[in-house]
């Protein structure tokens, strides 16, 4: 196992037109001794290059990056203790698995009764006995995938770094191989980091999950934290499949309580604006922002279409809105509606009672919406 802290690491890039690209941008992160920690975001936001980082396969413009207390700077990747596994398996086309599992090994002048031990035991745990002596173009691609973690595991290294190694497989061999990574973490107990898109592989591996947008850690914390809290409007959308459903509007008092009124702008005139009761909870955070406008925040599953308005418990929060198609999705039925301007996504409770064109009302509690700041994109943080 090992400790790493990184601290205000940054990487810069010349781009074509001669500007600079700040690929990670000033982060700072520790990952504790045995963690699975995941690092998610978009395409291009620097999740690759800070693994390059920290493995030393690329160096960093400034900042700092030190494994157990000892600094990595000048340290050549070999001499790092860590093994990194790509999204392509890479493995020599003319050697055995069981000579491409084994391969490093030699390199470093391993015994050859220590190697094959190694090798054996690594076969054993990935379930690739039957086929270490077949060449990759006589495997599929999972047990491609497996003989690359098998070349990592066998290295016995403090830091296992991973870069989207499930991308390129089908989503039946992807959750076989999740769950055996998952039952390697256990086994090993090293201390990893992971790349991922996929917030479901990140969510069922991490201890926890780093949230990065445009090279800058947005925020780390469990999976069902940065769902329930997200820390801004990034992490409240890029979370959550669908994400969030936003709306503009401005907190006013109403018979002494603080209530939302949305904005849906539709032909430069409000049509069908949202009107919510603030939470009690929130009261103090909002007072500050009377008369300002604010972001109200819903998740899909709390946005519910009630098929008669006695089913609306918050008729204050209720809309009207077009469906214009239905979602179905791991067992929910996502309701993909147009109101107004906006385009929403609520819970159906079945398919028969809606249809593409209908217009249905939707309701949502209060309680469990979030208010988020449109100038810096902050939540706006409630009392629990």
């Amino acid at each position: 196992m090992a400790f790493i802290v990184i601290e205000h690491l940054t990487k810069c890039f010349t781009g074509p037109r001669g500007q600079v690209i700040r690929a990670v941008d000033d982060l700072s992160l520790t990952v504790e001794n045995g963690e699975f920690l995941t690092l998610v975001g978009p395409s291009g936001c620097g999740k690759t290059t800070t693994l390059r980082l920290v493995s030393g396969l690329d160096n960093p413009t400034s900042g700092s990056i030190t494994i157990d207390g000892r600094s990595m700077e000048g340290v050549a990747p070999k001499d790092r203790d860590v093994a990194m596994v790509f999204q392509s398996p890479a493995l020599y086309p003319h050697l055995t698995a069981r000579e491409n599992i084994g391969f490093g090994l030699r390199l470093r002048k391993c015994p050859r009764a220590e190697l094959a031990r190694r090798v054996q035991e690594a076969g054993e745990l990935l379930n690739l006995t039957d086929c270490l002596d077949r060449r990759p173009a006589e495997l599929s691609g999972g047990q491609c995938q497996r003989v690359a973690l098998g070349r990592a595991i066998v290295r016995r290294p403090a830091v296992f770094l991973f870069d989207e190694p499930l991308s390129n497989l089908d989503p039946q061999m992807r959750i076989q191989l999740r769950a055996e990574i998952a039952r390697l973490h256990k086994r090993l107990r090293a201390t990893v980091i992971y790349v991922t898109h996929d917030q479901g592989e990140a969510s069922m591996l991490g201890h926890r999950i780093a949230v990065m947008n445009q090279g800058i850690i947005q925020q780390v914390a469990s999976a069902r934290e940065l769902y329930r809290h997200p820390r801004n409007l990034f992490v409240a959308e890029f979370i959550g499949s669908p994400g969030m459903n936003f709306f503009k509007g401005t907190i006013v008092t109403e018979s002494g309580w603080l209530q939302f009124e949305g904005q849906n702008s539709k032909a430069g005139t409000n049509s069908y604006p949202v009107k919510a009761r603030c939470p009690e909870r929130c009261a103090v955070a909002l007072k500050g922002y009377v008369g300002k406008h604010v972001i109200l925040g819903v998740r899909p599953e709390d946005l519910r279409h009630a098929t008669d308005r006695k089913d609306i418990p918050h008729p204050e929060s209720s809309i009207l809105a077009v469906v214009e198609f239905i979602e179905q999705s791991a067992g929910a039925l996502f309701l993909h509606v147009r109101h107004g301007e906006a385009a929403l996504v609520g819970l159906a409770r079945s398919a028969n009672q809606v249809s593409v064109g209908q217009t249905v009302g939707l309701e949502f509690d209060p309680t469990e919406a979030r208010f988020f700041d449109p100038t810096t994109g902050a939540a706006i943080s409630c009392e629990s």
